[in-house]
Parts: C-alpha cells; sequence; structure tokens
C-alpha cells in the first residue's frame, strides 16, 4: 500500500517547531530535575513515618504543634507587612521613574539599582545591615555622636520584627519597581487627556482611571512580594541567628538540626509552605491576567 508523502510546506513547518522546543528542552530538564522532582519526593514523604510507614500525624501536627504554628503566623506576618510596605513605597517610586518625569539618566540609574537590589539577599545583605545600623553600625554612629541620638535605647533593634521587616525592604521595594514600572508606562496618554477634555481633576483622574486599571498589577505584586519574602531564609538566619522563629528556619532544625532533628515533619512542614507559596502565586497570575486586558 502507497504511503501518503506530506507536503514540503507542513515538513518545514514540523521542523521549525520541533527547533523551537529543542530550544526550550534545557529548561523542561532543569524544572523536571530540580522543581517537579524535589517536590513530589516531599509531597510523598510528608505522609510517610520514619519506618517508611503512611502516616498523616506530620500533618496533624502542623496544626497541633503550636511552635510550627506560631512560626507560620511569624512568617506570615512578616511576609504581608513587607509585601504590603514595599509595594507601597515601591509603586511611588516606580511612578517617580515613569510619570514622575525623572531624567533618562536617572531613571536607567534607579532601574538598573533595582535589578540587582532586587537579587541581593542572604549573608552579604545582612551583614551590610550590620555594619549599616547595627549597635556599633556607621549610621547608628553618626546618630549618636553628631545628634545624640541612640535609636537602640529608644527601641529599635536591628534583630528584631522591625529590623528584620526592615532589612527584608530592601529587596522588597526594587522588585515592586521592576515589574510597575512597565504596567505605569503602558497607562495610554489619551485616557489621560480624555479625562481632563472632560473636566477631571488629576486625583479624580488616578481614583477614577488609572488606579482601577492598575489596582490587578498592584494587588498582583504584592502577592509576589508576599511569596517572596515566606520563602526567604539566609538573610533572616545571618540577621537574628535564629531568635525569630521563622517557618524556614524551623524547618532547617526539624531536617537538619541535632535537637528537633524529625525529617518527615519538615517535610510536612515544607509542603505547607509549598501551598501557601502556590496560593500567593496563582493570586499573582490571576491578577495579572486581568491587567493585561486593559495594559496591553
Amino acid at each position: 500500500m502507497a504511503q501518503i508523502a506530506l507536503p514540503a510546506s507542513r515538513r518545514s513547518t514540523s521542523t521549525v517547531s520541533a527547533k523551537k522546543w529543542l530550544g526550550a528542552l534545557p529548561f523542561f530538564l532543569f524544572a523536571i530535575l530540580f522543581l517537579i522532582w524535589p517536590s513530589a519526593r516531599l509531597m510523598i514523604d510528608a505522609f510517610l513515618d520514619g519506618q517508611g510507614r503512611f502516616t498523616l500525624d506530620n500533618l496533624a501536627q502542623l496544626f497541633q504543634n503550636q511552635t510550627i504554628v506560631s512560626s507560620y503566623l511569624l512568617s506570615i506576618q512578616i511576609s504581608a507587612v513587607t509585601a504590603i510596605g514595599g509595594g507601597i513605597f515601591g509603586f511611588f517610586l516606580a511612578y517617580s521613574v515613569t510619570i514622575g518625569g525623572l531624567p533618562k539618566p536617572l531613571r536607567s540609574m534607579l532601574i538598573t539599582f533595582s535589578a540587582v537590589a532586587s537579587n541581593f539577599a542572604g549573608v552579604p545583605l545582612a551583614f551590610a545591615f550590620v555594619a549599616t545600623l547595627g549597635r556599633t553600625g556607621f549610621i547608628t554612629a553618626i546618630l549618636k555622636n553628631i545628634f545624640g541620638v541612640n535609636i537602640y535605647t529608644a527601641g529599635f533593634n536591628l534583630y528584631s520584627f522591625l529590623g528584620l521587616s526592615l532589612t527584608y525592604m530592601y529587596f522588597q521595594f526594587p522588585l515592586m519597581v521592576l515589574i510597575m514600572a512597565p504596567a505605569l508606562d503602558a497607562l495610554k496618554k489619551e485616557w489621560r487627556e480624555a479625562a481632563e477634555n472632560l473636566g477631571a481633576t488629576v486625583f479624580q483622574y488616578w481614583w477614577h482611571v488609572a488606579l482601577p486599571i492598575l489596582m490587578p498589577s498592584i494587588l498582583g505584586t504584592m502577592f509576589l512580594l508576599f511569596a517572596n519574602s515566606f520563602g526567604a531564609y539566609a538573610t533572616a538566619y545571618a540577621l537574628t541567628g535564629g531568635s525569630l522563629p521563622l517557618i524556614t528556619i524551623q524547618l532547617r532544625a526539624q531536617i537538619q538540626g541535632d535537637v528537633l532533628h524529625n525529617p518527615s515533619l519538615g517535610y510536612a512542614m515544607a509542603m505547607g509552605m509549598i501551598i501557601v507559596m502556590a496560593v500567593s502565586t496563582i493570586g499573582y497570575i490571576w491578577l495579572q491576567s486581568r491587567s493585561e486586558r486593559w495594559l496591553k
């Protein structure tokens, strides 16, 4: 029986499509090896005890162990504070960079700084804040020796909830700037001109036109900032030495610690973190899809 040959155009299209997927192959391979497979193993191990038998005790302890519950609440609180604070401050900075009319060289400098600062975390960031706002930091010394103000006697403590939130803000608001700057640039001038022609003030334009359009992007980016802070570990551990029992620090203690060593419970804690971060990421994606309807 004779075989039917495909037209040359269809064969060339199939070849081009295969080449496009070939370029994405390293990404999918990386995602499977370092994201999907470890997450799947973690989900399975969360339902096993030390002898490899199925159990629900690990999940039950997530709700019954007050130390774990407090750690989740503390991480959620600091993530919410830094997401809202970084979102508000980052939005106004993004506004000044885009619509505010800053000179182009200054805009390029701020965008470059935001790209670098959003990835500056871990031990270097903790050391930078200790050298700046620690008990012997140079800003602390300047305030004390020149202005006679001792911020630590006034109640400030870099190694507390407030200090860690301030440290997290350093990489939170630049991320907000990077995401919101394109959204602000996408606001059409025709919308503002139409509002002005109809007699609207600047406040009325922003309240009734610009902010409703930008709100999905703003809230979606805050969801992303929440997830970004919730999963942070190295900065908090290097800065506080574990004195603030965030869920990431408690997770390390369960998996690698000498006292709280319980890997199965640690896997369950990690699964809870994945669920929280997945909800935040889904919220970001959903809100971003709504904002794209207007900002295309």
